[in-house]
């Protein structure tokens, strides 16, 4: 799927740039040599799957999951069937808190993506088995660029930054016309950190409303094919 005519128009020049060049032949060696996550094909399926123009709400995540057959190109997504990683477990408690959605039986996100949500990682590929593996590898500056994209539109655009990663770009971010939420990232090991009670959902959506512009419908539907896992435990 290739990305939309705005996408291509703005990120163009980036692929022009020696950071870019770098960071692509440094990729090249390392799906040669190694198991990189997502596949090659899914690098940009954020972007493919969420037009420039139509982005309402940006969730920014760290990098991708580094399991085997868990990350796709969307930041905390996995595919039907795959069980979930501990992070998203901790989304869909968060989610369950907030706005009372009762957690689905897959990690599949699409149905956010293609509502508007941008599911970007900061760093958007990753080595089988070690976390921030790609950290500074040239990626942090295309993303930089991407938020940058959208902190230039005139429609309003609500971001999650989840983690310090994502935080950091919240410097590029004009706060008088569009909204940032920094917390904790979901990950278990932070998660108590300000990641709980956060409701990023609702604030989202109220954030839209406000500006009459339509809401998210966070509620994730079933699939046929299900995951295959112990029952998720609510928090009470």
């Amino acid at each position: 799927m290739p990305l939309d005519a705005d996408w291509e128009r703005l990120l163009a020049n980036e692929r022009e740039q020696p950071y870019y060049v770098k960071l692509m032949d440094s990729l090249e060696k390392e799906y040669e040599s190694g198991t990189v996550y997502p596949p090659r094909p899914d690098v940009f399926r954020a972007l493919e799957l969420t037009p420039y123009r139509d982005v309402k709400v940006v969730i920014l995540g760290q990098d991708p999951y580094h399991g085997s057959e868990q990350a796709h190109g969307l930041s905390f997504s996995v595919l039907p069937g795959v069980k979930l990683p501990p992070s998203l477990r901790n989304i869909y408690k968060e989610l369950h808190d907030d706005i009372g959605c009762k957690p689905p039986g897959h990690g599949f996100l699409e149905h956010w993506a293609k509502q508007g949500v941008l599911l970007l990682n900061s760093v958007l590929t990753v080595r089988d088995g070690e976390a921030n593996s790609h950290r500074r590898l040239g990626w942090e500056t295309f993303t930089d660029r991407i938020v940058a994209a959208l902190n230039e539109r005139d429609v309003p655009v609500a971001f999650v930054l989840w983690g310090k990663p994502a935080q950091v770009k919240g410097r590029m971010i004009d706060e008088t016309r569009h909204f940032a939420l920094r917390s904790a990232h979901p990950s278990p090991l932070s998660a108590y950190n300000g990641f709980w009670g956060s409701k990023p959902f609702s604030r989202c959506n109220a954030f839209l409303r406000e500006r009459g512009l339509g809401e998210i419908d966070w509620r994730l539907p079933e699939l046929e094919f299900e995951l295959s896992a112990e029952p998720l435990e609510l928090r009470a």
